[in-house]
């Protein structure tokens, strides 16, 4: 048969048991998770923006990046809600390459899954801990995300990933925002109907049991730009493009209408330094329309410690293994700036 059953894994229940959230935490995860979701709401006029690594690799530099954070984050304070993006698995195009620590807690060694549940958890958590700040990861195995559901304050679905029934089920059932975004066709009617199902009720099979969800309401939109049959990027975070998301969210009974602009990606056609002039454009857009003022709540951002990327291997701290990021200080230069611009 084409599937080798290598071992049984460990239950959410397991893992969280073995590895819990020390209980002093509960309390900053529930109020970060009110202040995150007032934002949504248009209860709170902060600015979020979602920024770190392109995949967190390593935990030492991902603590020692989100430290970095929480010390800026709070100089905004007043203006901006700060996650942390630590994201533990990575897509690939082609099946082919390093997938996140998940996979491979140790880049450089084969993988091993159940070690890599417990490292991202662990990671996640000592972020927690050392910054005060509750992180954000892609949602790209709908499966697992039952062994964090306790350490996230955001998730998002992927572009590749937008239009499954799964995920889609499965983020009508999280308790926190999902960010869905557009397609690589970039096709927003794709993206607006994976919000429409992420905020319905649901029943599914999941985890080897028949569930019922109550629908999430903090369902949104995330912008990435696309990519055309010739390969060609095409961004869509310029002004004409969020009034054209404004407009088709008037046209649908969706619950909280948000948009999240995705500064990276093909957005910034892989060049990481545009994500610094994208981020301003997005927020003279916000200065000049209202509308687009109350829509785009906020931004995420590819950073690390230091700028580009390199090989696995390479062994420079707290540079990324996978795409190109800005470094920390043209970041921590960029977050002042932006709240300067809100």
């Amino acid at each position: 048969m084409s599937f080798t059953y290598l071992q049984a894994m460990p239950s959410p229940k397991e893992v969280q048991e073995k590895l819990p959230l020390p209980a002093p935490y509960h309390a900053l995860k529930a109020e970060r998770d009110a202040m995150i979701r007032d934002v949504f709401e248009g209860k709170s006029s902060k600015f979020i923006l979602i920024i770190g690594p392109c995949s967190a690799d390593n935990e030492t530099a991902v603590v020692d990046y989100s430290v970095r954070l929480s010390r800026a984050a709070e100089k905004v304070k007043d203006k901006i809600l700060v996650i942390p993006r630590v994201y533990t698995n990575k897509p690939r195009t082609t099946g082919m390459g390093y997938k996140g620590m998940l996979h491979q807690p140790d880049p450089e060694k084969k993988q091993d899954l159940e070690a890599g549940l417990f490292a991202i958890r662990r990671m996640h958590i000592d972020v927690i801990k050392e910054s005060g700040l509750t992180p954000a990861d892609e949602m790209l195995y709908p499966e697992n995300h039952s062994y964090m559901d306790d350490v996230l304050s955001y998730v998002a679905v992927g572009a590749r990933s937008v239009e499954d029934q799964l995920h889609r089920m499965v983020a009508s059932g999280v308790d926190i925002p999902v960010g869905m975004k557009n397609p690589t066709s970039g096709d927003f009617g794709v993206m607006i109907n994976s919000i429409t199902a992420a905020q319905a009720p649901q029943m599914f099979i999941y985890r080897n049991s028949e569930v019922e969800t109550s629908g999430n309401e903090h369902a949104h939109a995330v912008l990435r730009g696309a990519v055309n049959k010739h390969g060609q990027f095409i961004p869509n975070y310029h002004y004409e493009d969020l009034m054209r998301i404004a407009r088709i969210y008037d046209t649908k009974e969706l619950k909280n209408p948000a948009v999240i602009v995705d500064t990276n990606h093909s957005n910034s056609g892989k060049m990481y330094l545009e994500q610094i002039r994208i981020a301003k454009e997005v927020m003279h857009s916000r200065r000049h329309c209202k509308d687009v003022e109350k829509l785009v709540k906020g931004l995420m951002i590819e950073s690390y410690i230091e700028p580009g990327c390199q090989k696995v291997g390479e062994h420079t701290y707290g540079k990324s293994i996978t795409d190109p990021c800005l470094g920390w200080d043209d970041t921590e230069r960029l977050i002042y700036e932006i709240a300067e611009l809100i």
